[in-house]
């Protein structure tokens, strides 16, 4: 069963989370603020933290930050709960790590939506990818390619690793949007092509001609399962 450690002064929305959170198949831990949560990780390693970043305590900010160096927290996913002012400064936060935010208000079902993409991630996220002259180490965000080391984003590993670990198949915009982003109604198509150009900056041999990532015109994008072969061509 999969764990969660649930980090929430708010005693109704602590029962709110916790009773959907069990109901959907998880094991919930739980704390009322992050000092208290630091007793729980000498016990046991969560899969997710579920944390809300406007807890009233100074001493959060410290515990929120401490938990990206880590020896034992570094690889678990984090989930922050935050206000739409708080909402730049929490992505920032988590770029070097692993995890992402929802801004409150939200749906229930769109955070255990959320929830359960993060712990699917990390379970990929084990293991590295290898495809062609391509090779993609999440644990440090980096990939290696043609002989050159380059770090990633946390959005930018996302996405290579969907495309990597499925070499050949081909994603529509809207299916990567899906798979990385998740349900945010707000982005758009264009963003994932952003993303795409970054990325082909870091792999392809010539970033103007490309042939790892490749585009298939009226559909979307695949990662070429035979990249060494093409990028030796």
């Amino acid at each position: 069963m999969q764990k969660v450690l649930l980090i929430e002064d708010n005693s109704d929305l602590f029962a709110l989370l916790k009773r959907n959170l069990e109901q959907e198949g998880f094991q919930v831990a739980g704390a009322r603020c992050g000092l208290s949560a630091m007793d729980l990780f000498q016990i046991e390693t969560p899969d997710l933290i579920l944390y809300d970043t406007t807890l009233p305590n100074s001493k959060e900010l410290a515990f929120f930050t401490g938990l990206q160096t880590h020896s034992r927290l570094a690889q678990v996913p984090v989930v922050c709960l935050t206000e739409p002012a708080s909402e730049a400064e929490c992505s920032a936060g988590l770029q070097r790590g692993k995890g992402d935010c929802i801004v409150k208000p939200f749906f229930v079902r769109d955070l255990i939506a959320l929830v359960r993409r993060q712990i699917r991630q990390r379970a990929q996220s084990v293991r590295e990818l290898k495809c062609g002259e391509v090779t993609l180490d999440p644990l440090r965000s980096q990939v290696i390619s043609n002989g050159s080391a380059h770090s990633l984003t946390a959005t930018e590993l996302r996405l290579l690793q969907c495309l990597v670990a499925r070499p050949g198949v081909v994603f529509t915009r809207k299916q990567l949007l899906y798979e990385v982003w998740g349900h945010d109604q707000v982005l758009t198509d264009r963003l994932v092509d952003a993303f795409i150009l970054r990325l082909r900056k870091k792999i392809e041999p010539d970033p103007t001609n490309p042939v790892i990532i490749r585009c298939v015109r009226g559909f979307g994008y695949c990662f070429n399962e035979r990249a060494g072969d093409s990028a030796r061509a």
